[in-house]
Order: structure tokens, then sequence, then C-alpha cells
């Protein structure tokens, strides 16, 4: 890394710029939480999958017209999706967790397999497979490199714990396609469990499970045994229970060096750099101006071969952020300031010129905005 400071000194590694051309794609999803890039046609085109607490509904956006469509309905509190197709030419697999509340008592957690009948501009069927209370990430996950993915289920608590402390053991979950039986991953994580993000860690094609939650970073893989490992990244926050901990994670790279970027503490307001020091990750706060943090994303953006790191949050005055690594030090890039109330980001070549783009979904706001990367790649 003091070789790339030297050259952006020097001037002889510029890097290339960033333009974002802004689009309001709807501003009538009342509790906007999460969006989803997903081909939910089979036509080759990433779509987008928006979810909104506050509505019946789960809609997704067509690409690329971004014609407006109801994926499905009667799905009250939803919380979170998942989307996984095997085949690229094939309909895809979409999982939705809804009936959530941050009372765990009063959290049914209905997960549901959403399936097409006939064609997929047409609503879903809704097959229940599973209640666990507070129910709350779900995310698809090749864990034993056979290609098939099972759908992990990440509950925000246990399901007596109460706020704001949320003591108790939170049981990680997963299924496989077809059965949809419940098996345990463990229930070590205590508090609040809000990351998760999935990532071939070992390069082995197993895809391993980063957890975060008021104990901080753990790694889950598992084995060939047919068991679950769960080791210790790194502790998060410092501060004390419940300040403690990781809210959200994800892994991004600077060249051939892998990074993790999280927002600290939950919902906080913190973005937070991990870089490995030998067995350990040393963390650096690269900002603490965010409030109520929610979405963060790694992505290059602008074709330098290093990873930015998208950042939202909800609170006022509402906004996306972008850092970049300049061979020094991060530097801040306003995305968005004033118009999103981020909960959801989510980063995808959207437009076919090999450039990501960023699609957010504000909770405050309403609104659904894609910011299109105005890059082209150059061998396009």
């Amino acid at each position: 890394m003091r070789v790339l400071a030297y050259l952006l000194a020097l001037g002889l590694f510029a890097p290339l710029p960033m333009h974002f051309e802004k689009s309001i794609l709807a501003n009538d999803l009342p509790g906007g939480y999460q969006v989803i890039a997903c081909d939910v046609n089979a036509d080759g085109n990433q779509d987008l999958i928006a979810l909104a607490s506050n509505m019946p509904d789960l809609l997704w956006f067509e690409s690329p017209t971004w014609k407006r469509h109801v994926l499905a309905t009667n799905l009250p509190h939803m919380i979170n999706a998942a989307c996984w197709s095997r085949n690229p030419h094939a309909v895809p697999t979409i999982a939705v967790a809804y009936e959530f509340s941050m009372h765990p008592q009063e959290s049914a957690g209905v997960v549901s397999i959403l399936t097409p009948n006939g064609d997929p501009r047409n609503p879903w069927k809704a097959t229940e497979i599973d209640r666990l209370p507070t129910s709350h990430r779900l995310r698809w996950a090749d864990i034993d490199g056979s290609g098939n993915k099972v759908l992990i289920n990440a509950p925000l608590a246990a399901a007596d714990a109460q706020a704001p402390e949320y003591h108790g053991h939170v049981p990680l979950v997963y299924y496989r396609p077809g059965g949809w039986k419940r098996q345990s991953i463990g229930n070590a994580e205590e508090g609040i469990v809000h990351g998760i993000f999935v990532t071939d860690w070992d390069g082995n094609g197993r895809e391993a499970v980063l957890i975060g939650s008021f104990l901080g970073i753990h790694l889950y893989r598992f084995g060939s045994d047919g068991k679950w490992s769960r080791t210790e990244i790194a502790k998060g926050s410092p501060k004390p229970w419940p300040l403690s901990g990781t809210s959200d994670i994800t892994v991004g790279h600077l060249g051939h060096e892998r990074f993790l970027a999280a927002i600290e503490p939950w919902h906080g307001n913190e973005v937070v750099v991990y870089r490995s020091a030998g067995s350990s990750w040393n963390r650096q706060v690269i900002d603490d101006t965010l409030l109520d943090a929610h979405t963060i994303e790694t992505v290059d953006l602008n074709g330098d071969g290093q990873d930015e790191i998208v950042a939202g949050f909800r609170g006022k005055p509402y906004g996306v952020y972008i850092y970049r690594w300049d061979g020094a030090k991060w530097e801040r890039r306003i995305l968005e300031q004033g118009e999103v109330s981020a909960a959801g980001c989510a980063v995808a070549e959207l437009h076919g010129k090999g450039a990501s783009d960023i699609a957010c979904i504000g909770s405050a706001t309403h609104n659904l905005v894609l910011y299109r990367n105005s890059r082209t790649s150059p061998d396009r």
C-alpha cells in the first residue's frame, strides 16, 4: 500500500472519476427497508425488488424501463427477502420474512418461499415454510461447495428477549430447498443479531457466513463433517452493552488485500474498517458522524481495482456516503444527502455497461432511488 500512496502522490495512478445520474423510481413506499438486485423474470437483466415494512405488497421494478410490478401480496410487516437462481436463465427462488416486530413476544417471524404462477410479471404464490420469532435476515449460501444453496435465517433476538438490553441467545438456522426443514447453525450469538454477509472466505468454493451481533463479528463455516464452526473475527465497538459489537458487515478488497467494513454499534454512527494484521484485525473508525446508519456495501465503482465503501443512514439529514481509499486514508464523498433516509442499498450492474450502479430505499422518505454509474467499462 505504500507503493500505491507514492504513485498517487506523483500523479501516476490517478483514480478514475465517479459520476452518477439520479432517478427516482418510486416515492410511495412507506417504511422502505430493503432493495435487492435480482433477475426476477430471467431475461438476463438485473431487476430491483423493493421491500417496504409498512406495505403488504412486495414490489419489483423491471429493468431497463423500471416498470413496477407486484411480486407478492398479503405479506404484513415484511422485514427481509433473499433471491437466488442456480441458472442465470431460470426464474429465481425468492424467500421473504414477514410478521416481524421489534418485540420478540409479538413477532411471529413467518418465512415463506415465493413461486411464480406462470408469467413472473404476475403476483407469485407464497408458501410458508417456518415461523421463528423475529426472523430478520435471510441469505442464500452455498455452504458445501455443491452449487446448491441453502437459506440462512438469522433472527434479530431471542424469543424471550426484552428491550433495550435484549439479553438472550439468538438461534441461527438454515433450510435446504425441497424439504425446507429447519436445521440449527448455533445459538452462541447474544443480544441483537443485525448483520449477515455471505462470502467464500477461504477461497475454496464453500461459502461462509459472517454475523454481526452485540458480541462482535463471527465467522460461521459448514464443515465436511456436517457441523458448523464459529470463529471470532473482531469484538466490534468497545462500548458497554447494549452499544457493543457490530450492526452490519461486508467484505471488500484493496487489490489483493481483503478488508471488512462495518457499521457500529447497532444502528450506530460509526463506519469502521478492519484490516488484517497477522491473526488479528485492526479496527479503524473512518467516520463517526452518521445517524442511525443501517446499510453498508463494498464495490469497485471507478474501475481502479479497489473497492469503495457505500454506507447509508436513516437519521437526519439522511444520506448515502461513499468512502474511497487513496493509498493513505479513506476519503468521503457525499452521494446523497437530504432526500433518501437510506435503510437499504444494493450495488449491481443494472445497465449492462460493465460498471456497478447503486440503488437505495428510504424508510422515512418512502422512496426508491437509482444512482446510475456513468462510467463504461473500457472493454465494452
